[in-house]
């Protein structure tokens, strides 16, 4: 998971980067990187960090012009300790070609051996980006041997990326002195949309929080498949490059990953959670008594909407039971699971009066490593909670993803290999309700009903790309295992 960005406009895009960058920070806290055009040079910064920390006034000065890109990185392949792997990317044939991705490429070891053996394209990093940035080179080198660059060509360098690539890719491109390149993989796993601000320039982005917070209207998601091609000047020209396309989003966006003010697909990210506290709310009256209950309590923030309408249907008074440290990051996104444990008591403060004496009901978007529920758990007691039970808004974590979240192997899944009881057991809760699956795809899928399948994979065990087997996932365990005693995260 990263925030992605891109603009073509008639004013310097630095500053309008810059904020499009902090509206999606909550996608990535690792790196944080821009690059703008002017005159057909690229114009470059990035660095390991938060946006605010990255970008100082000279950073933002050596960056001119009126089109560029961005990205705030979450890493999922490659070494997340490198700088060097912060994006965007760039190569300097054909054009020049900047690229930032969000996703993770499933088949990226087989597409770089390629890369060298027969596009003699050399790669210097472990970043599947690095390798999507080379094969979109190679297309588009392909594409305009003896004629100028325009949308066909553009078009028809796209297709060829999608014969070539599998896994997940939301990507923005600029191709020095022509215009910025949008694109989303086959199944539109990872968002993306667009819209225009009031100067007719255009904004690409991951959500449309990032359109609306920067004056943008948005107009609306690019398509699975779909090639957004904008010239310098602004014309904006759409087209279907994929042969077999259709809309498999990542329901774990509408879960945890994406802002709550977003609309993804169609689908409000609010009223989802909304519904997801819905349907969930039928699992704890057949599990818990209400009478049993005295408070619903979230876990700050993303279960907050789950919650308040779990404790209206149950009839239940709704507490703040707990205050975030809003300056330290996601513990979900942490780099490193010693990172994650340090962070959860930093990150949230009990405040004892509302669990003194009472029996709580914590609810939670979703249960992945059990060590931040077990520390919350924990927490409730020690503020003197007589009964701790725990929801979760989402099912049991039970497989490793493989389009570009943080869930990599079994083994760090509190939920596989393991019953409802064994998880409850391990987080030290009185009870555990989890939401069911099929209740959380309805509880989605009815805000838009031409969205008919998710990529619910680490829930289900289903890869929508049909590329994913036993033995690739064992593959993929079994180096990062290895990764674990250098400090790298090899390709998958």
């Amino acid at each position: 998971m990263c925030g992605i960005v891109g603009v073509v406009s008639n004013a310097p895009v630095n500053q309008l980067l810059y904020d499009a960058l902090l509206l999606l920070q909550h996608r990535g806290q690792d790196a944080a990187g821009i690059v703008t055009q002017h005159e057909r040079r690229f114009f470059m910064h990035k660095d390991k960090g938060m946006v605010r920390d990255v970008f100082r006034t000279r950073n933002m000065r050596a960056l001119p012009g009126a089109s560029g890109l961005g990205q705030v990185r979450y890493p999922t392949a490659g070494d997340a300790n490198s700088e060097e792997e912060a994006q965007p990317f760039y190569v300097n044939a054909p054009f020049g070609v900047a690229l930032v991705h969000n996703g993770n490429l499933t088949n990226a070891r087989t597409l770089k051996a390629e890369l060298f053996t027969d596009d003699h394209r050399h790669i210097n990093t472990d970043s599947d980006s690095e390798v999507l940035l080379n094969v979109l080179a190679h297309e588009l080198e392909k594409t305009t041997r003896g004629a100028k660059l325009g949308p066909r060509e553009v078009f028809a360098a796209v297709a060829g990326v999608h014969r070539r690539v599998r896994g997940s890719y939301a990507v923005v491109a600029h191709i020095a002195g022509h215009g910025m390149l949008a694109l989303r993989d086959p199944f539109g796993i990872r968002p993306l949309c667009f819209g225009r601000g009031a100067d007719g320039g255009v904004m690409v982005a991951s959500e449309s929080v990032a359109l609306e917070g920067t004056g943008h209207a948005l107009e609306r998601d690019v398509a699975p498949g779909e090639a957004i091609y904008v010239t310098l000047d602004g014309a904006l020209h759409a087209q279907v490059c994929a042969d077999d396309t259709r809309l498999s989003p990542c329901i774990f966006e509408y879960v945890y990953l994406a802002r709550p003010d977003s609309t993804l697909d169609g689908i409000s990210v609010y009223q989802a959670r909304l519904n997801l506290g819905q349907a969930l709310a039928k699992r704890v009256i057949s599990t818990v008594p209400p009478e049993e209950i005295d408070v619903v309590i979230p876990i700050p923030e993303s279960s907050r909407p789950s919650a308040t309408e779990l404790a209206r249907l149950l009839g239940k008074p709704y507490r703040e039971g707990f205050v975030k440290n809003r300056y330290v990051g996601r513990t979900f996104i942490m780099p490193g699971q010693s990172v994650r444990r340090k962070s959860v008591r930093q990150k949230l403060n009990a405040i004892t009066s509302e669990f003194a004496g009472r029996a709580v009901l914590l609810v939670d978007d979703s249960i992945v490593r059990g060590t931040t529920s077990r520390e919350i758990v924990q927490m409730a007691r020690e503020a003197g909670a007589r009964k701790v039970y725990m929801a979760s808004a989402a099912p049991p974590v039970r497989y490793p993803n493989v389009y570009g979240i943080d869930m990599p192997t079994h083994e760090e899944l509190v939920a596989h290999g393991r019953s409802e009881e064994d998880v409850r057991q391990l987080i030290g809760a009185d009870a555990l309700i989890y939401q069911d699956v099929a209740g959380m795809k309805h509880a989605v899928a009815v805000l838009n009903p031409t969205v008919q399948e998710f990529d619910a994979s680490c829930f289900d065990g289903v890869y929508v790309t049909g590329d994913i087997t036993e033995e690739s996932l064992a593959r993929m365990q079994r180096q990062l295992a290895k990764s674990g005693q250098d400090g790298q995260e090899p390709l998958f």
